[in-house]
């Protein structure tokens, strides 16, 4: 790899932009595809880079091309793990932290109430005792960021949505009945958060799976986070 794409590809990884290294298995040539733009030693053509496009899309390099094809290409996707933040180190949270853990996510806790928010609670991962506005901002969640409120407090839920809402992240969701929603987007909208962005959050959160338990609410939140993550969530009512 030559030296400027190898600083190109070292750049998008500091700044957690997910880019795929193209190689020509005939030529060696090399070439960095992002999701905007291509740099490097060629351009594939349409069809080749909008299936190095979707590879990139779905964390998963590899071959593109036959062996008996002209043009065969390695993809080798760098993407930043998949992030989750939840606001909230409640009984649910307990459930859902490992889970996401399991399913590939870099989990995030964040409540400033330390005493529910300590490590013999959630072992091995990262704790916040920030403002969550505060914790969201300096979090600054982007296309590859989770975030779901389960205080069920409007004193610290709202602020955290206030600042994830207009942000990059591809989901966020909030704990709370219907009626706990419907008073929740009044408050937001009241502190200025407009229609489109309240367009954006899943609430009450999670699938529509009947869930009882923390743990059942756990799965149902990280289903929709999946599904939403690779465009399978259902419409919502």
């Amino acid at each position: 790899m030559k030296r400027p794409l190898l600083d190109r590809l070292l750049a998008a990884r500091a700044a957690r932009t997910p880019v795929a290294m193209v190689t020509d298995m005939g030529t060696g040539q090399q070439t960095l595809v992002f999701p905007d733009a291509v740099h490097g030693a060629f351009a594939p053509d349409a069809e080749r880079l909008a299936a190095v496009r979707t590879m990139l899309a779905e964390d998963r390099s590899g071959l593109i091309g036959d062996e008996d094809e002209d043009v065969r290409l390695f993809v080798n996707v760098f993407a930043p793990p998949l992030r989750l933040i939840v606001v909230g180190a409640v009984h649910i949270a307990q459930s859902l932290v490992p889970m996401a853990g399991l399913a590939g996510f870099a989990v995030t806790v964040v409540d400033p109430r330390s005493a529910f928010a300590t490590p013999e609670r959630f072992p091995g991962v990262a704790l916040v005792h920030d403002w969550p506005d505060d914790a969201l901002a300096a979090l600054a969640p982007d296309s590859r960021t989770a975030v779901v409120t389960l205080t069920h407090d409007p004193k610290l839920d709202d602020p955290a949505l206030k600042t994830a809402l207009p942000s990059a992240a591809f989901y966020v969701g909030a704990l709370g009945s219907r009626r706990t929603h419907t008073l929740r987007c009044e408050r937001l909208r009241t502190d200025g958060v407009n229609d489109e962005a309240l367009a954006r959050l899943h609430a009450p959160v999670g699938l529509r799976i009947g869930a009882v338990t923390g743990a059942e609410i756990a799965v149902s939140i990280l289903a929709e986070v999946i599904a939403t993550r690779r465009g399978t969530a259902p419409a919502r009512p």
